[in-house]
């Protein structure tokens, strides 16, 4: 274990992208580094001297070793241990430390870890602040997840809030809109008046949002589909409404 470090929770993450990602945002969280022994491509190369030059510990391992750390997700020939992040603010200091109008997003009933990482992966692209997530009803960071998100697991924050209704309500307090997505109303997002200040709410494919998720919405919009599937899945859907609200800023300005 690294010296850096205290004991505590633990996680295996894996893929270039991922460890590269965790190395670069937190190195001292980084334990140990697992590289296929037989690996001996310049691109291992290069990962072997990023990680000799962060300071972490590099293992080389068999590739059975890191199938089972892996638990049978694409490892790439690259695995690390390492702790767990702890929240470093709680939503309201990082809603208070903004110098722009937020721009969130609000995942109701996304429990495939698949959806998770690409959410995040498209939340970070897009800028967003943050995603949020109700504890009882969403998939948590995982192995998955960040394989997945390519890195941005490491670096977007991610909240997973007991009461998802009271937090939106107290979203609303700070002047933020709920703009919910329905494929059953008639405004397009297209259409919409986008506020600057905007929390997107997905709900998973096919079932949508809860009840009182939906109820807590200042505005439904829809995405327009001109094809013949009637749904998108959550972070494709993800990613055309936070880059809408990307386009009109950008405009805007």
């Amino acid at each position: 274990m690294s010296p850096n470090v205290k004991p505590g929770p633990e996680r295996v993450i894996f893929g270039f992208h991922t460890v590269l990602a965790r190395l670069r945002a937190d190195p001292k969280s980084v334990l140990e580094v697992f590289l296929d022994e037989t690996r001996k491509d310049a691109r291992a190369k290069d990962f072997a001297a990023a990680v000799e030059r962060s300071g972490a510990r590099l293992m080389r391992v068999s590739a059975s070793r890191l199938d089972g750390m892996a638990g049978g997700g694409r490892h790439q020939g690259v695995a690390a241990r390492v702790a767990v992040n702890t929240q470093k603010q709680t939503l309201e200091e990082l809603l208070e430390s903004l110098a722009t109008p937020p721009l969130l997003l609000v995942l109701d009933g996304i429990t495939d870890p698949h959806n998770l990482g690409a959410c995040l992966r498209v939340a970070n692209a897009a800028g967003a602040n943050a995603v949020l997530a109700p504890k009882d009803h969403a998939a948590g960071v995982n192995a998955t997840v960040a394989k997945v998100a390519s890195g941005a697991a490491e670096i977007t924050p991610y909240f997973m809030v007991t009461n998802l209704a009271r937090t939106l309500a107290d979203l609303k307090d700070r002047n933020i809109w709920i703009v919910g997505t329905d494929e059953k109303t008639e405004k397009t997002l297209f259409e919409a008046d986008l506020p600057k200040s905007i929390a997107w709410v997905l709900g998973a494919e096919g079932a949508g949002m809860r009840r009182l998720t939906r109820e807590s919405c200042d505005l439904l919009v829809r995405i327009p589909m001109g094809g013949a599937v009637e749904s998108l899945n959550a972070s494709v859907a993800a990613g055309i409404c936070l880059f809408e609200s990307v386009r009109r800023r950008l405009a805007r300005s």
